[in-house]
């Protein structure tokens, strides 16, 4: 496990984006069958956020010069992390939809024609707020699980609400442009994504990379990570 030194990171949307693009075009065909695999695995009940973890571990991998397989895609060493947090995701789901349910009597009585009332509309906007919220502080959490051996959820979090500390919009922004240019696939009636997705997922392991580097305890450790990285 990696021995990390909680603290915000100095979050840099161009070169992430950039070193993301040339890693995928340097290994466009390497990238492209691993992010096929991590597709074809995320078919298997509770596995997709698992998937999307060994193909950053695939990243690092072919990065370092190791030898990669599609063995990597499919490994089953980090399930536990990944199974609870789609568990908790659940939960919150469950806890989200509650209220909703309350809501329902008041809205079958209610004019179609007049809309949802506002108490809906408020409630609506406070929920997708506190999710966005939620998942760009927990931005580098699966760096954290797959590339820094993180197993505990609750300390993933915690570092991970740290590490993204001033940078929400920051990360919210570069989010934005990369899945945008994940998208432009559409273009050729989305068969093209399948050729495109593999570079948000490549952007998102350089940013995770030098995440890690950043608040890595000392100089010995942090040479230790570049080379594992």
């Amino acid at each position: 496990m990696i021995k990390l030194n909680a603290k915000p990171v100095n979050f840099k949307i161009g070169e992430y984006i950039s070193n993301g693009y040339e890693f995928y075009k340097a290994n466009f065909g390497s990238l492209l069958g691993a992010f096929l695999l991590a597709m074809i695995m995320s078919i298997i009940p509770f596995c997709g956020l698992l998937a999307i973890g060994n193909f950053y571990k695939y990243c690092r991998d072919l990065r370092a010069g190791r030898n990669v397989s599609a063995g990597d895609i499919f490994n089953f060493d980090d399930f536990t992390p990944y199974f609870l947090i789609q568990l908790v995701l659940l939960g919150g789901m469950m806890v989200i939809y509650i209220p909703m349910l309350f809501m329902i009597p008041m809205m079958s009585d209610r004019d179609p024609s007049a809309g949802p009332p506002a108490l809906f509309i408020i409630y609506m906007i406070f929920v997708y707020i506190a999710i966005l919220i939620v998942c760009l502080k927990g931005f580098y959490m699966p760096a954290l699980i797959s590339l820094g051996r993180i197993i505990d959820i609750k300390e993933a979090w915690k570092i991970s609400s740290v590490m993204t500390k001033g940078n929400l919009l920051s990360i919210f922004l570069y989010s934005l442009a990369v899945g945008i240019l994940s998208q432009l696939g559409i273009i050729a009636c989305f068969i093209g994504l399948i050729f495109t997705m593999p570079f948000l997922y490549a952007a998102h392991y350089f940013a995770y990379e030098d995440a890690l580097k950043q608040v890595t305890y000392d100089e010995i450790q942090e040479i230790g990570i570049k080379n594992e990285l």
